[in-house]
């Protein structure tokens, strides 16, 4: 069955995405009211439907316009809030199949790279929530699919596959400035992998090309704030746009008051501080909501990092070694900005990545493996399913539940 499926990679993106939309969707009303930081942008989203002022200045307007839309569509309820995060939670399922897919050119770890972030549980937690995460995650995972289909594309194709990676770029940062890194990280790229081999991109020369990935990509964030424009109480125009962006920044870098969910960097690849965004009594029952990811996707995933480095730098296998670099970038980011607090969900995106790690080296290192290589399957649907009551929101048997899950004792 699976190898059949191999040959119809488009078939199976459209299972992937089946599989994760249903998946994201069910009981996605759970809890029925506002939880963790749903407290502030579905309160900026409201404003923003009423187009009375700017809200939650500290980050641009686009993930709070989507999840305004998703309260215009499908009415102010649990609903409405979270609707537009499971169809971008499934955009980056099938997204991380197709990113993998042109890095290794081989439909297996594609597969596997989506399943693995399917069943990573933080895709899945942060699906369901009305925040920004999943938006900006899913704009920048398309951002780099589309960066490495203009890597292979020819001339004829080359400039649209790049101006729409630019545009995707500008709407990730226009969801939050977290994505400006992996912007810069592009343009690295692709002059180093240009120079390494100038016929990659179509041929396209690094000048023009990065003028046109500036360019694009800052047209398309500023672009995100139209609709501030229309505000009935200060709203937003041309003159103010870029003395806003310098107030942002003021927010974005303030020292802010110790918090008890609050970490370091280094401690979210071993999760040792993951996050509840909710447990209370709802519905009539207590039921609760935990980021953490699957032990046996994560960290199993760090050892891959390992091997792909090892792959990449002994063996010259640049597959490894880029899908390496992309999670050690990713994760080295947050030891340098400037953010007075840490907190277990900005390792959302590198979370991501590291399903593809994992996925690569299981691929390189497969005849090492003697071919058993989905046999991390079992143990990753077996956490899933163990996690799941308190992934979902589902029925406790009463207050003290909790102390089931708790393996280590920052995870209460």
């Amino acid at each position: 069955m699976l190898d059949r499926l191999e040959q119809r990679p488009a078939l199976l993106a459209l299972l992937i995405a089946v599989v994760a939309q249903a998946l994201f969707t069910i009981g996605v009303e759970r809890p029925s009211i506002l939880l963790f930081d749903e407290v502030h942008y579905v309160t900026a989203a409201r404003v923003l439907l009423d187009f009375s002022h700017i809200t939650n200045p500290e980050h641009p307007m686009l993930g709070k316009s989507l999840i305004a839309l998703g309260i215009h569509l499908f009415g102010d309820n649990a609903i409405g809030w979270r609707a537009f995060s499971t169809l971008f939670g499934t955009a980056t399922i099938v997204g991380v199949y197709a990113f993998t897919l042109l890095l290794a050119r081989a439909t297996r770890p594609a597969l596997f790279a989506a399943i693995f972030a399917l069943l990573g549980q933080m895709v899945f937690v942060q699906a369901r929530i009305g925040m920004l995460d999943i938006f900006m995650g899913g704009f920048l995972v398309w951002a780099g699919v589309a960066f490495l289909a203009a890597m292979r594309a020819d001339s004829r194709r080359v400039w649209v596959w790049w101006t729409a990676s630019a545009m995707l770029f500008g709407a990730a940062v226009g969801v939050k400035w977290a994505a400006v890194p992996y912007v810069a990280f592009t343009g690295l790229a692709f002059l180093w992998l240009r120079h390494r081999d100038p016929g990659r991109f179509g041929g396209m020369h690094g000048l023009p090309a990065l003028a046109v990935m500036g360019v694009v990509s800052i047209a398309t964030y500023f672009a995100t704030f139209a609709p501030a424009f229309f505000d009935e109480t200060g709203p937003m125009t041309l003159e103010r746009l870029i003395p806003f962006q310098l107030e942002m920044w003021a927010l974005q870098t303030q020292v802010l008051a110790p918090h008890n969910y609050q970490s370091s960097w280094w401690t979210w690849p071993l999760m040792l501080r993951p996050i509840w965004y909710f447990y209370e009594p709802d519905q009539g029952a207590m039921r609760g909501v935990l980021l953490i990811g699957n032990p046996a996707i994560l960290w199993t995933g760090l050892v891959a990092v390992a091997a792909c480095w090892w792959a990449g730098l002994r063996q010259k296998a640049g597959v490894p070694l880029a899908a390496a670099m992309l999670w050690t970038f990713s994760i080295g980011i947050w030891a340098i900005i400037p953010k007075s607090l840490g907190f277990f969900y900005y390792y959302y995106l590198p979370s991501i990545i590291l399903c593809v790690v994992l996925a690569v080296a299981l691929h390189h290192w497969r005849d090492a493996l003697k071919r058993r290589d989905e046999w991390l399957l079992i143990p990753a649907v077996g956490a899933f399913a163990y996690f799941y009551p308190i992934l979902s929101a589902q029925a406790l048997s009463s207050e003290r539940a909790f102390t089931r899950w708790m393996w280590l004792p920052g995870w209460a």
